[in-house]
């Protein structure tokens, strides 16, 4: 095996701290051609689909990717934007939004950039351009702040893979969820106080969750644990008792069954039981994306008003407001504790004199 060295290397070069920040992924274009190698990127992953490797080819390849792509293009494209997909836009903003943060802080010795577990910008592609810039010390945090093997495991997966090819590895800390962190959740519940104080409050809130089958949950996946943790916790900071929240999770995909109760069937029966407002959050999504403007902010309004409900509103994710961006630059100063910019550059320059002198 060849191993990858670092493109424009020289052994004067100033050694930095990188900061990796990473999010799901997004298509290149709201389309059924771009919609096809991206679905299959992230469905072929096997985090993601715990099915034997043979038998889910078969599926993903002779099915999924014969109806699927057109399907997500459509949905797609009513959320896209001329700057384009949500996802991107939002997670491009809060990576300049941090590196701004660091070079206030830090000066010009950290590097911030960020990448997609799916599609572009690549994990691999987007280290191997911070390490070209000389980091020598990285730090990745996954935009997820609830721990699931289907997320965080995958994303860690990518650097490690990236990590195999490589001649000379950074030193490397890993941030693998925040959850519980106090300062998120209060970025959480003061975004909803925010909407409380400009469209009262609803009958109900509810907190609802990107899904995962179950058998997850069995296996001993802690994410159905900490969403609830985190439900808990918001509703403890506005002061909520249990009747006024719920829990949820959505965009399931397939058969069996997963994490309950589900998103889109609790809002088609909370009006029969008397609940005619609802205000729906996703505390478990960093920046708004297709399975929150579209998948709650539309399909799933339309379930609760067409059941009889009278009145529904999403509120909209933290993204790159200055509240979060605090709290993400908090998280990142944390993980970075104790690492400096090596001293020895002074001697490596010396070192690339004598051995330019020696040629």
């Amino acid at each position: 095996m060849k191993f990858t060295g670092n493109a424009g290397f020289t052994h004067g070069q100033s050694d930095k701290i990188g900061v990796l920040i990473t999010n799901l992924g997004t298509p290149q274009a709201p389309t059924k051609a771009a919609l096809k190698p991206y679905l299959k990127e992230f469905l072929s992953d096997p985090r993601v689909v715990e099915v034997p490797r043979l038998i889910w080819w078969f599926i993903l390849n002779g099915v999924i990717l014969n109806i699927r792509p057109k399907r997500s293009a459509e949905a797609y494209a009513s959320v896209w934007s001329e700057q384009g997909s949500p996802l991107m836009v939002h997670t491009k903003a809060q990576a300049e939004a941090l590196a701004k943060r660091c070079a206030t802080e830090f000066g010009d010795n950290v590097v911030v950039e960020f990448a997609m577990r799916y599609g572009e910008p690549s994990v691999s592609g987007t280290i191997d351009r911070m390490l070209s810039q000389g980091v020598r010390k990285l730090l990745v945090l996954p935009l997820y702040p609830q721990y699931s093997a289907s997320t965080v495991a995958s994303t860690f997966d990518a650097v490690a893979h990236d990590f195999v090819k490589r001649r000379w590895l950074p030193d490397f800390r890993f941030v693998s969820h925040y959850h519980d962190r106090p300062d998120y959740i209060q970025a959480v519940a003061d975004k909803i106080q925010q909407h409380w104080q400009h469209y009262g409050r609803a009958d109900k809130l509810i907190l609802s969750y990107h899904g995962v089958p179950k058998r997850y949950l069995d296996s001993g996946d802690p994410y159905h644990c900490e969403c609830h943790k985190t439900s808990r916790l918001i509703a403890e900071a506005l002061g909520l008792d249990k009747s006024e929240y719920m829990t949820t999770f959505q965009s399931r995909f397939g058969r069996e069954e997963w994490l309950k109760p589900y998103t889109d069937e609790t809002l088609k029966g909370l009006p029969a039981e008397g609940v005619k407002s609802v205000q729906v959050v996703c505390p478990g999504f960093s920046a708004d994306c297709l399975e929150t403007i579209e998948e709650i902010g539309e399909e799933n309004r339309d379930y609760f008003m067409e059941a009889g409900g009278e009145r529904y509103e999403y509120i909209p994710a933290l993204n790159s407001e200055p509240e979060h961006i605090n709290m993400l630059f908090g998280l990142i100063k944390e993980n970075l504790h104790g690492w400096q910019v090596s001293d020895n550059n002074a001697q490596r320059e010396q070192l690339a004199k004598e051995m330019g002198s020696k040629q």
